[in-house]
């Protein structure tokens, strides 16, 4: 797990090894709540934390102050984030969750937009709901 800081770093080198090397990079930004009474309170480092491990080691988490996680997955395809998000959202009994994802360079080719983008459709799902994920297009 990494602050904001570190990650844009992050996110903007490995945009230019993707467009050097032709591969996509996605990001999914997602809140999670963990289900189950008597668990008492989670807190969102934790599960940022518990992402973190649940992902492969060339991967990428951050912690923003407002409670949102930030996921960089290296040589990931939008098509790819729905089973990816499965998975987490399962392995840790997540009751609520809403997630919003973006890629390189299929729906933007700059490190800004791709956050953007992710955190404006994260808080798409989550205004109509939760238990969503919406990918740009």
């Amino acid at each position: 797990m990494v602050d904001d800081a570190l990650f844009q770093l992050l996110l903007e080198l490995e945009m230019h090894k993707a467009q050097r090397l032709r591969y996509t990079v996605s990001i999914v930004c997602l809140t999670m709540e963990q289900s189950g009474a008597g668990n008492g309170h989670v807190s969102d480092t934790s599960i940022a934390e518990g992402i973190a491990v649940r992902l492969r080691g060339t991967d990428v988490v951050a912690m923003r102050a407002e409670g949102l996680v930030l996921c960089l997955l290296v040589d990931a395809e939008t098509a790819h984030l729905p089973s990816i998000l499965e998975r987490l959202t399962t392995w840790m009994h997540m009751a609520s969750w809403s997630a919003g994802g973006s890629s390189y360079p299929r729906t933007a080719t700059r490190a800004e937009d791709m956050v953007r983008q992710a955190i404006d459709l994260h808080t798409r799902a989550r205004n109509e709901g939760g238990n969503r994920l919406y990918i740009a297009s």
